[in-house]
Parts: structure tokens; sequence; C-alpha cells
């Protein structure tokens, strides 16, 4: 088995490499003839574009709020099931979830790694 700290060295430098192609294909970019005109033309029609949608989110104000609210509650229920899983999983139990049509569902979990500050 590979050393985790080898592992995480090689990525942090495979993102130091893709972070210098990324800039590399940026500049190639603003050298681009045009270019620089279509990115303006793009920024104006965003600012019409959600200039739009505030004029529609304002006629729209309860239906938006139900959404944000239902937006919050999915948060929680998925964060509930997560837990759930996860205690189930730890004390050795089935985990067996279908939806409407019978469709099943398996859980899937994933480590992550966070700088500590």
């Amino acid at each position: 088995m590979q050393d985790i700290q080898e592992i995480f060295n090689r990525i942090q430098e495979a993102k130091k490499k893709q972070k210098d192609f990324r800039n590399m294909y940026k500049d190639a970019l603003l050298t681009t003839p045009g270019y620089k005109e279509l990115t303006e033309e793009m920024k104006t029609m965003r600012e019409k574009k959600k200039s739009m949608e505030r004029q529609v989110r304002e006629t729209m104000l309860s239906e938006i709020e139900q959404m944000e609210n239902l937006a919050i509650d999915i948060e929680s229920d998925t964060q509930l099931i997560t837990d759930i899983a996860l205690t189930k999983m730890v004390k050795g139990e089935g985990i067996e979830i279908a939806d409407e049509h019978d469709q099943k569902y398996e859980p899937v979990f994933a480590v992550k790694f966070k700088k500590v500050v």
C-alpha cells in the first residue's frame, strides 16, 4: 500500500500543473482576436438576463420563498438520512431505500480532507 502522504503530495503537484495550464490557456484566449469583444458582449447579455430574472422574481415572491424553504428542508433531510445511514452501517445493519418506482438505492460514502487552520 502506498503512503498516504506521498499520494497527497502527488495530488498537490498535479493541481499546481493544472493551474499552470489553466493560466496558459487564459493567456492564449486573451491574445485571440475578437475574444475580448465577445466577452464584453456576453457580460452585457448576462446583465440583461439578470434584470429579467429580477423582474420575474418580484412577481413570484411567495413561490420563490416556498422554493427556498423546500431547499432548506431537503438539505436538512439529506443530512438526517446520511446520519441514519452511517449509524446503521456502523452497527452492521443493512440499508434499504427505494423510490416510488421500486428503484433501489445504496449509500455511497466519501472521505475528504480539509485544511487545518
